[in-house]
């Protein structure tokens, strides 16, 4: 029985034993790995012939692209002139925190680089307008900055705001002369800016309503947008109010008080809130009023008077 066995054995190994003809297969292995190699290290020869050949060609283009990058650079004034402008007229806020005076702000301003703004701003301040940012709160205070809230955009104030100092397409033109870098509108610390925009404000929707028995489409706004009486006092540089907001001036005196109302406390911001995300995605109204209290503050936070420093040197 065993006998058999390695005869069968060995007549299966016969089979698969390779032929006189034929190299072995170890061998044919052994000829395909060399010829790749040689292939590739010919592959590699040739690539680096290619590259030194256009390497005069591929300088000139990265050259010109290096000359387009720095003339983009020189062409853009925002950073060479936001050194130069100067004040050409002084504006004071008082300020109180819950009824004690913490003291006073004095602004310069930049009437010859904003003439709209400047002048839209020193007719509320000093009360030209009808009215005046007196007895008007600081609504919203940010880790950068402190916002106040301005003339509400609605009753017998907002009209005479309208009258006395125009719509708010005079201050958006010069704040886009900014974004294109015409005049400068870089936000550092201590800038005094009017807020033209506000880019959490969501697009209006639109909406299917029954009119006098017809159909008609009609866009919902879902939030009332600024109206150029609100501005920001920055505590440190913020370039993310650059989309919306317009600077008129600079603080001169009065840091420490931009500090007090930084101390104040306020309402928890809570947009991180899962529940708000959806809720500002779905465009529910809810979420767009409570994120109008978000950094509120607890205190009231006021302006006690205001108005114009006349003829002195600035």
């Amino acid at each position: 029985m065993m006998m058999l066995r390695n005869a069968k054995l060995l007549s299966l190994s016969a089979k698969f034993q390779p032929s006189s003809t034929e190299p072995p297969q170890n061998s044919r292995r052994t000829n395909i790995t060399v010829g790749t190699t040689l292939s590739r290290r010919n592959l590699s020869k040739s690539s680096l012939l290619i590259l030194l050949s256009t390497q005069t060609t591929l300088t000139p283009l990265l050259d010109f692209s290096k000359a387009q990058a720095e003339d983009t650079t020189i062409n853009n004034p925002n950073p060479s002139n936001c050194g130069n402008r100067v004040p050409t007229t002084k504006a004071f806020i008082d300020v109180s925190i819950d009824g004690e005076p913490i003291g006073r702000i004095i602004i310069g301003l930049y009437g010859d680089d904003v003439p709209a703004g400047t002048a839209r701003f020193t007719s509320i301040v000093s009360g030209k307008a009808g009215i005046s940012y007196r007895r008007k709160e600081f609504v919203k205070i940010m880790p950068g900055y402190v916002q106040h809230g301005g003339i509400r955009s609605y009753g017998v104030d907002a009209e005479r705001a309208t009258a006395a100092v125009g719509t708010l397409q005079n201050l958006i033109e010069e704040w886009e002369r900014g974004r294109r870098g015409a005049i400068c509108n870089e936000i550092k610390a201590g800038s005094v800016g009017i807020v033209v925009r506000d880019p959490s404000i969501p697009p209006p929707k639109t909406k299917l309503v029954a009119r006098n028995g017809k159909l008609a489409m009609e866009e919902e706004v879902v939030a009332v947008g600024p109206n150029g009486t609100e501005f920001v006092i920055t505590a440190v540089d913020s370039p993310e109010l650059e989309d919306s907001v317009l600077v008129i001036g600079k603080v001169l005196e009065g840091m420490g008080v931009v500090e007090k109302i930084r101390e104040v406390k306020t309402v928890r911001d809570n947009t991180s809130s899962p529940y708000f995300r959806v809720a500002k995605v779905i465009g529910d109204k809810r979420a767009v009023v409570a994120e109008r209290g978000f950094n509120r503050p607890y205190s009231k936070v006021l302006v006690t008077n205001c108005g114009l420093i006349e003829s002195q040197t600035l």
